[in-house]
């Protein structure tokens, strides 16, 4: 009677089965007396029978494809073998599924275009929300809607799933919560003007019952920037898209401005981009703390939370802090911000002590394009300033050196020259500009004789589609002006593949710079007496341990696991030292022939040192 009983109990602690066979095998002894610790047994495994994840799908597979007989996952995981011989006939498509953040489980109604679909929307509504555009929960829908549609027009197969995605309600609850975007999702009209007319009367009390004069109010707006991009129509930009390996994203930055009303004090631009240490930094020995703008990556190239207060309590904080000491105004002034995701409601409460001076006010939703300075031609003017910069270098490029405008682009023209344009168009944004960007919430900090920059802005077009002509592109007026506003273009479903894809290259090259890195941290001095000191130790041990086998298969494990990482480097780093002396050495022997002019090698050195 015992035995049968521990055999019971066993059975249901061990062995994986449905949980209505459970049951029915619990009743049958049930009538023998073995109730109590069965049943405890039975209920423990009723309480803990939860739907099968993707990741353990997955194992299942990986573990039948390899030869493992099907009882033993029987028992590992604690499934029945009809479950397991199911996870196997549909192995299609679990293997192949890719989920999105958030899903555990591969439901009958999730298909893989479905997912896709999530991802491409993610990267959609981000876009979205940095050109500051309004998004609500019908426009998601459409768009996922418009999204699958095109997916599944594009993907041989996938015609008959068209019928399945509706976009529901419980789709959109279930998406907001995976992929953390139910805070930005908005409500109500595209522009609010009603909301935005009452804003410019509340904030006109507002300062003037603080007393802020337009020296201590700031404005700050982020916006993207594609630094290596030409019109649409010209030759270079159709090469281009053509070129091996083209990402036509990877040319996209993000960047955040801040400027005061009265115009006279702009600060250092936060910039992000898609890689925290790009090559040719450290081919210039680029230190990132001594460029014009606080210098922050990661893959997306998006602002976030965590970026904008480092920004503003290493740049805005002591900058404004300075500024108005230098010019001795009150210690005080205000930072108006959107609500954007990146821009924290509670920013006021985690400044330090240190800047308890900033006081922080947002802009209504829907309101930023109607009444937010920087929206007002600032960040309009310093694109057209950075695209004249841009061809003007091409031109004189060209014009100096040997090299095609085709040559320079695909091969000389790289971020580093593209943050110097960056830091010149900055600093070529007029205090005109920034002033009269303030006519329609504060019209009473704008002086009357303040114009807008219309004509300014007409003569910066001309001169891009005169240097454009100069150098035998096809520019127009037009091109210019969508090119300035292309960041705000919808992106159609490929181009929002080409961002994931690009993303997830990013992000794995970034890991692979980091190990990269660590790895070469480590000095050759020290791997070389770590060396030495590890033969030591193995002699020693072999010669006084009296189990010699049990010896020799640890060092040869250590060896083979641990210390050959450490040789390799070593390897690596001796073959890279014997390259440097044969070139110094052939370096040696061309300046020793006569007729050998040194001055094509002098400008090459200068070019590399100097990238301008």
């Amino acid at each position: 009677m015992q035995e049968n009983y521990d055999n019971v109990i066993s059975l249901a602690e061990e062995i994986a089965i449905s949980w209505p066979r459970i049951t029915a095998f619990a009743e049958s002894h049930r009538r023998r007396g073995l109730v109590p610790e069965m049943e405890r047994s039975c209920e423990e495994a009723k309480r803990t029978m939860d739907r099968t994840t993707t990741a353990v799908e997955k194992e299942n597979i990986s573990k039948r494809a390899s030869g493992v007989p099907v009882c033993r996952p029987t028992t590992q995981f604690g499934m029945a073998e009809s479950t397991i011989g199911s996870i196997l006939k549909n192995k299609g498509a679990v293997g192949g599924a890719d989920v999105a953040r958030g899903v555990e489980t591969l439901a009958r109604q999730r298909t893989q275009t479905i997912e896709e679909v999530e991802k491409w929307l993610t990267i959609w509504i981000n876009e979205k929300l940095l050109a500051g555009d309004h998004i609500s929960e019908n426009i998601i829908c459409e768009k996922a809607l418009q999204l699958h549609a095109d997916l599944t027009q594009n993907t041989p197969g996938t015609s008959a799933e068209s019928c399945i995605f509706k976009a529901s309600r419980g789709w959109l609850d279930n998406f907001k919560r995976r992929s953390g975007i139910h805070s930005v999702v908005r409500h109500g009209k595209a522009a609010d003007k009603e909301n935005a007319d009452r804003f410019v009367l509340e904030f006109k009390d507002y300062v003037k019952a603080e007393g802020f004069l337009p020296q201590q109010v700031f404005n700050c707006d982020e916006t993207g920037l594609f630094w290596k991009r030409m019109p649409k129509r010209t030759y270079i930009r159709k090469e281009e898209e053509l070129w091996p390996g083209h990402k036509p994203m990877k040319d996209r930055l993000t960047l955040l401005f801040c400027a005061n009303a009265s115009g006279d004090f702009k600060l250092k631009p936060l910039l992000v981009y898609h890689s925290v240490n790009p090559r040719v930094f450290k081919k210039n020995n680029v230190m990132r703390s001594k460029l014009h703008v606080m210098w922050r990556a990661n893959s997306k190239a998006w602002v976030t939370r965590q970026f904008f207060i480092e920004w503003v309590h290493e740049v805005f904080g002591p900058s404004v802090k300075k500024y108005l000491r230098d010019k001795h105004l009150p210690m005080k002034c205000l930072l108006l911000v959107d609500n954007a995701p990146a821009h924290p409601p509670s920013l006021e409460g985690e400044l330090v002590e240190e800047f308890s001076f900033i006081s922080v006010k947002f802009l209504p939703p829907n309101t930023t394009s109607l009444i937010q300075p920087m929206d007002q031609q600032v960040i309009s003017n310093f694109k057209k300033l950075y695209n004249r910069a841009l061809f003007q270098r091409c031109f004189e490029v060209t014009s100096d050196t040997g090299l095609t405008l085709r040559e320079f682009w695909k091969n000389h023209f790289s971020i580093l020259h593209g943050l110097h344009l960056i830091d010149k168009a900055w600093r070529d944004v007029s205090q005109r500009t920034l002033k009269s960007a303030w006519k329609k919430l504060w019209p009473e900090a704008v002086p009357d004789r303040v114009p807008e920059d219309v004509e300014e802005d007409a003569l910066i077009v001309e001169d891009i589609v005169s240097l454009g002509k100069s150098m035998g592109l096809e520019v127009s007026r037009d091109d210019v002006e969508e090119l300035v506003e292309e960041h705000k273009t919808e992106l159609t479903a490929e181009e929002l593949r080409n961002v994931l894809m690009e993303q997830q290259q990013a992000a794995a090259e970034e890991l692979f710079l980091q190990e990269e890195e660590r790895r070469e941290s480590v000095p050759t001095a020290l791997i070389e007496d770590m060396c030495a000191k590890w033969a030591d130790l193995q002699v020693f041990v072999e010669k006084y341990h009296p189990d010699k086998a049990a010896v020799s298969h640890a060092t040869s494990t250590f060896n083979d696991h641990a210390m050959s990482h450490f040789r390799q480097i070593l390897k690596r780093r001796e073959e890279e030292q014997m390259s440097i002396v044969k070139w110094l050495a052939r370096k040696r022997s061309s300046e020793s022939e006569p007729g050998v002019s040194g001055v094509k090698k002098i400008k090459e050195t200068q070019e590399r040192s100097n990238p301008q």
